[in-house]
C-alpha cells in the first residue's frame, strides 16, 4: 500500500489537527474506548509522519506558545487580544511546521488559516461549555435540605418516605412519625434523610 500521499505537508497537517482534536475529545469524554482507539491509531500515524518529514522546531515552539496563549484566553474571556495573538501564532507555526528549503511555508497558508480558525472556534465553544459546567453550583445541593420542612408520605420509623423540596426521599426517624405529618430534615446520611416531626 502506497502511503506517500501522507507525507504531503498539507495532508500531514490535516492529520496532525485531527489527532489533536481526537486527543481533546478523549480527554473531555473518557471511557468510551472508541475515541481512545481512534486517537491511538492517529498518534501512530502522526509518529510516522513526524519521523518521515523533518520539522522546524521554532515553528513547533510557536505552535505550543500559541496553544498556551489560547488556554489563557479561555480563562480571560474578554481579552480578545490574547485570543488573536494565539490564533496568529498557531497559523504561523502551522504554516512553517514542516521544514523545506528556503522560507516558503510547506503548508498552504490559506489552509493553515482556515483550519486554525475553524478548530480554534470549535475548541473554544467546547472548552467554554466545560469550564462553565465546572463552575456551576449543583442544582441539588443536598446540604441545603437540612432544616427544610416536608410531609411524611408513609409512616416513618426505621424507614419511610418524605416529600421535601418537591421530591420524594427515603427517610428515617428515632421516633415513629405518622403518615401525613409535617417533618423537618435534621441530618442527611447518604441519600437518606433523618427527620423529626414538627
Amino acid at each position: 500500500m502506497n502511503v506517500d500521499f501522507l507525507l504531503d505537508p498539507n495532508v500531514a497537517y490535516i492529520i496532525l489537527v485531527i489527532t489533536s482534536l481526537a486527543t481533546i475529545m478523549a480527554v473531555l469524554s473518557p471511557g468510551t474506548g472508541i475515541i481512545e482507539l481512534f486517537g491511538l491509531f492517529l498518534w501512530l500515524l502522526t509518529a510516522y509522519i513526524i519521523y518521515s518529514i523533518p520539522i522546524n522546531f521554532w515553528a513547533l515552539g510557536l505552535l505550543l506558545f500559541g496553544f498556551i496563549l489560547f488556554l489563557l484566553s479561555l480563562r480571560r474571556i474578554k481579552n480578545l487580544v490574547v485570543l488573536a495573538l494565539s490564533i496568529a501564532a498557531i497559523v504561523l507555526g502551522s504554516a512553517f511546521l514542516f521544514d523545506q528549503e528556503g522560507w516558503q511555508p510547506a503548508v498552504n497558508p490559506f489552509l493553515a488559516l482556515f483550519v486554525s480558525i475553524s478548530v480554534a472556534g470549535l475548541v473554544w465553544v467546547i472548552a467554554r461549555k466545560v469550564l462553565d459546567a465546572d463552575s456551576m453550583v449543583p442544582v441539588h445541593d443536598l446540604e441545603r435540605l437540612i432544616g427544610s420542612i416536608g410531609v411524611a408520605k408513609s409512616t416513618i420509623s426505621e424507614e419511610g418516605s418524605v416529600q421535601v423540596a418537591g421530591e420524594l426521599w427515603s427517610a428515617k426517624s428515632d421516633e415513629v412519625i405518622p403518615e401525613g405529618s409535617q417533618v423537618r430534615v435534621v441530618a442527611r446520611e447518604g441519600f437518606d434523610l433523618k427527620v423529626e416531626q414538627v
